[in-house]
């Protein structure tokens, strides 16, 4: 077995009472790379992120993660070690306030092993409407800020890995432009990798990375950056439409 990866996924299934879903999903992601997963609707893409976090139960195959065998651990087993992940639709707490709900996963451990206070501001650093928000309800943000927030949620424990449900979902087009740079700010400057879910071929491009293409629950053929270097290519080469 290579010692470069990441994440690691060896022909896994899963699914749903007596349907697999996912079938003989494999790829492998480095520490800092971004990799898209893309795909029409009911294809599988939501059920592999759940299945890799821990949230559905592995039927067969192998999941490693920095080469230890995580195909049994649990959801928050997984969290510790360190895949972050920002469901679609985003789970804000709506009436908690914007820092709060950056703070929530703080005060699910014990022996914080790094300084919060100094985290919070680089995350506001990242993320300059949160802190301008911080004191605001959940709810009464926009579904870009709610995006950002998510994130920045995620973001609280340093994780190696970040999965991304649709971030650009109902987002304005600024908006998801900012969030791809971030995206790719972290992963040039913090060695961050992000698994990203997305449909807007626009944003796939920006991201500069490779994509799998998802089709009923199998990965179909993978695409490299330089081939969706530009919106057009991708398109075409993807056979989706633009948001």
């Amino acid at each position: 077995m290579k010692k470069d990866f990441l994440l690691k996924v060896e022909k896994i299934n899963s699914g749903y009472g007596s349907t697999n879903i996912v079938n003989d999903f494999s790829f492998s992601i480095n520490k800092g790379q971004i990799l898209c997963v893309t795909g029409r609707n009911g294809m599988g893409k939501t059920t592999l992120m759940k299945t890799i976090m821990g949230l559905i139960e592995l039927r067969s195959g192998s999941i490693f993660f920095k080469n230890d065998d995580i195909s049994k651990s649990n959801s928050s087993s997984r969290s510790i070690m360190g895949i972050g992940y920002v469901p679609q639709g985003r789970e804000i707490f709506s009436s908690l306030t914007v820092e709060q709900n950056i703070l929530m996963p703080a005060h699910t451990r014990k022996n914080l092993q790094f300084d919060l206070k100094k985290k919070l501001k680089d995350i506001y650093e990242l993320f300059p409407i949160l802190e301008e928000k911080k004191s605001n309800d959940g709810s009464s943000l926009s579904g870009g800020q709610q995006q950002q927030l998510a994130i920045a949620r995620a973001l609280i424990f340093n994780p190696d890995i970040i999965i991304l449900d649709e971030p650009s979902e109902g987002i304005q087009p600024s908006i998801v432009s900012f969030i791809g740079e971030t995206l790719k700010k972290l992963s040039n400057s913090f060695n961050t990798a992000f698994l990203v879910v997305e449909q807007n071929i626009a944003f796939i491009s920006q991201l500069k990375s490779d994509c799998i293409l998802v089709n009923k629950g199998s990965n179909i053929k993978t695409l490299t950056a330089s081939q969706l270097s530009s919106v057009e290519k991708a398109r075409e080469l993807l056979s989706l439409e633009s948001h």
